[in-house]
């Protein structure tokens, strides 16, 4: 009977066991020959005895190749149990052994230690994904879908799927494109998200949809985002905000339970976006360090220190943090650098040791400040929030302690419509298909940045974990709100008429949220990279380095696809 190497135990002793995997690695004894084998589930020790007729074949025997072994169980010695392994009381005596397949030597063994470039595991990621660490994200990956489904439907739930092929729309990133080869010069686009479908479905009738979500986005990748990912797509008719925020708080209550066995308290915390702008510089601020942004404006505007007295008057204001720690010009120094590269003049600076004030501001300030170092930026509203929370987060990460393994919370009342920096133009804060709040419309038409969206994001630790809104189910003032971000009539039948039609004829009320699925299971197990939970993940330039794609396809291909591929010279 077939056993699986990480669950035989002390009660299969004295049995005789079939076992399937790989080998980890070989100890030539000069008598006794150890083998060590391992699967999905775990590891254990088998041994070869010289008078055994497969002794020969086991000398043979190297890293990763596949076996099948018989053998008997028994009992280690006390003196050679392994506490480190799950199966370190017990061994297997090898009775019958098969080589089902070799190894040539791997580029690296597959270790959770290995001191390779990622470059490297990705290009192997076959081997890569026989890493016990790999293999546990990967089995997580399958248990919090197993989890998320199971909730949903207990909540009335449908699971739908929605098409890949699509229409581009445009939703903030550049589609992936797919040439018909029936339909000369025209073009599928792969679904940046399900959103005008889902739409569509509550439009139908389908009053609780769901679907684990595959997305994809042609963008310039930052060190953790992916052109392909995976998203928990919900939506709900005949809701408001609170009904959203309820259930996702009960999902998320209940996956951090299931999964990782940590008990979340709700309700979680919420904060408006500008509470979270003017406390902590971002609207997805990291609560598990207790530390908000200072406003020190007041404290310098008439403080005889020019370069921030010009900054205030010009309209500016002055912000900072305080860590307790007293920096060495070499940390600011460092600090500065780093500030400067997110568009900061530079950083102004003091310390206090609870009674007086030393460096580059103590001669400009008065009064009692606690213990510390200050550190500061200067800039015109909103610029000056956000490089506070940069400084912020910088400061945090290097030098301050969390309160917390995990911050969970929501931010609300985002903007409707917010201004392009360089061209001054109206675009969406979240999306254009949300429901402006009832008691803001009013500015609508004369101070559009004054409507508040009825949008909410999820924020986990510094990240937004997930975002939604209640949708415009009005086709009227979805056709208002296209145009004044500047999409004309033509444009709006061309790409939205699907949505706009199914508005018209009796969409109901209704709101939804997508979370980032690759990146929940992340942060859940504690890991920096989304590379560690997707089986196939893509480099930072995009690339599959496994299968070699993106790649060249051949003339005849492009041929039946009526393109011509205009080469650089």
């Amino acid at each position: 009977m077939r056993h699986y190497c990480g669950e035989v135990t002390l009660e299969n002793e004295g049995k005789r066991i079939k076992l399937f995997g790989w080998v980890r690695r070989v100890r030539d004894l000069g008598g006794l020959i150890f083998i060590n084998v391992r699967d999905i589930t775990g590891e254990i020790q088998c041994v070869i005895e010289p008078e055994s007729e497969y002794y020969k074949m086991a000398k043979e025997l190297a890293s990763q190749y596949v076996v099948e072994i018989e053998g008997l169980v028994r009992k280690r010695p006390d003196s050679m149990v392994n506490p480190d392994m799950k199966t370190g009381e017990v061994e297997v005596v090898i009775e019958e052994l098969k080589i089902l397949n070799t190894s040539p030597t791997p580029p690296f063994l597959p270790e959770d230690i290995v001191d390779v470039s990622e470059e490297v595991r990705l290009r192997y990621r076959f081997l890569d994904l026989r890493r016990p660490q790999l293999q546990f994200n990967i089995l997580k990956r399958s248990q919090l879908m197993k989890h998320v489904r199971d909730y949903l439907y207990h909540h009335g739930f449908n699971e739908i799927d929605t098409p890949y092929l699509t229409k581009s729309t445009p939703e903030g990133a550049r589609d992936y494109v797919v040439p018909s080869r029936i339909h000369k010069g025209k073009f599928y686009a792969l679904p940046q998200s399900p959103q005008l479908y889902k739409q569509v479905l509550m439009s139908a009738g389908f009053d609780r949809y769901f679907q684990i979500a595959r997305c994809f986005r042609d963008e310039d990748l930052r060190a953790d985002r992916q052109p392909e990912f995976t998203q928990i797509d919900i939506e709900m008719s005949f809701v408001d905000i609170e009904d959203v925020l309820t259930l996702t708080e009960g999902l998320i209550e209940y996956v951090f339970d299931k999964l990782i066995g940590v008990h979340v308290k709700k309700p979680f915390l919420r904060l408006s976006y500008e509470e979270s702008m003017k406390n902590y510089g971002s609207d997805k601020p990291d609560l598990r360090y207790n530390s908000k942004l200072i406003d020190f404006t007041p404290y310098l505007e008439t403080s005889g220190f020019k370069v921030a007295e010009s900054i205030i008057s010009s309209g500016g204001k002055i912000v900072g943090v305080r860590t307790e720690k007293l920096l060495s010009r070499k940390e600011i120094e460092n600090l500065q650098n780093e500030i400067k590269k997110e568009g900061a003049g530079g950083l102004l600076w003091f310390k206090s040791d609870g009674e007086k004030l030393t460096g580059q501001l103590s001669k400009f300030l008065s009064g009692h400040f606690d213990p510390g170092t200050y550190l500061l930026v200067g800039d015109k509203e909103p610029k000056v929030y956000k490089l506070g929370g940069v400084l912020r987060n910088l400061v945090n990460r290097q030098f301050e302690k969390k309160e917390k393994e995990f911050s969970i919370l929501w931010v609300v009342d985002f903007p409707l419509f917010e201004r392009n920096e360089e061209t001054g133009a109206l675009e969406p804060a979240h999306h254009i298909f949300t429901m402006p709040r009832e008691d803001t419309l009013k500015y609508l038409r004369d101070e559009p940045e004054k409507v508040i969206g009825k949008q909410y994001d999820l924020v986990i630790n510094g990240i937004e974990l997930g975002s939604g809104s209640i949708r415009n189910h009005d086709k009227n003032l979805q056709v208002e709100l296209l145009k004044m971000i500047g999409i004309d009539e033509n444009r709006i039948q061309s790409n939205f008429g699907f949505l706009l039609e199914a508005l018209e004829y009796g969409a109901p009320p209704h709101g939804g949220i997508a979370l980032g699925f690759d990146r929940l299971l992340a942060v859940m197990l504690g890991l920096d990279s989304i590379r560690d939970v997707i089986p196939f993940p893509k480099t930072t330039s995009a690339q599959a380095l496994y299968e070699g794609a993106p790649d060249y396809i051949s003339e005849e291909q492009l041929k039946e696809l009526h393109l011509e591929i205009k080469r650089d010279d």
